[in-house]
């Protein structure tokens, strides 16, 4: 059985310290870090504030586990080799939503084109336009 994930979780504050080259080493290393876990992420990418990735939860685990193996690992990691003046945290809360076969596509396209989204329209926008491409309202998540 295959359950896509697309999640999402921002830096502690929403501070904006995920700069392009950090940004870039960040996804390399979970994506890595996810590998050596069995865990395949399909897509990785992000913003100054926020990570997307969607990937395969693994059968054995569960949303919260496989989120803290590589939220917590990452910022770990990051601040192990000083990746950040000040350290990074991320944020305790996150996203999380399954996606349908059928959905992929958008999603994929969506997390590959963060940087096109951000240069044209605020986030709340951007959230509100993408969850209706998938089918939900804002209503939706509370």
């Amino acid at each position: 059985m295959k359950i896509w994930v697309h999640a999402v979780w921002s830096t502690k504050y929403r501070q904006p310290i995920l700069e392009e080259r950090i940004l870039r080493e960040v996804c390399a290393h979970i994506k890595t870090n996810a590998r050596s876990k069995d865990i395949f992420i399909d897509r990785i990418n992000g913003h100054v504030d926020h990570i997307h990735v969607l990937m395969l939860l693994k059968s054995e685990n569960s949303i919260s586990k496989q989120m803290q193996l590589l939220k917590g690992e990452s910022a770990f990691w990051a601040n192990k080799v000083g990746l950040v003046n000040g350290g990074l945290e991320w944020c305790v809360k996150y996203f999380a939503s399954s996606v349908c076969d059928d959905k992929l596509d958008i999603v994929r396209r969506y997390i590959d084109n963060q940087a096109v989204h951000h240069r044209k329209q605020f986030s709340q926008e951007e959230h509100k336009i993408f969850l209706e491409e998938l089918g939900y309202t804002e209503e939706d998540f509370g």
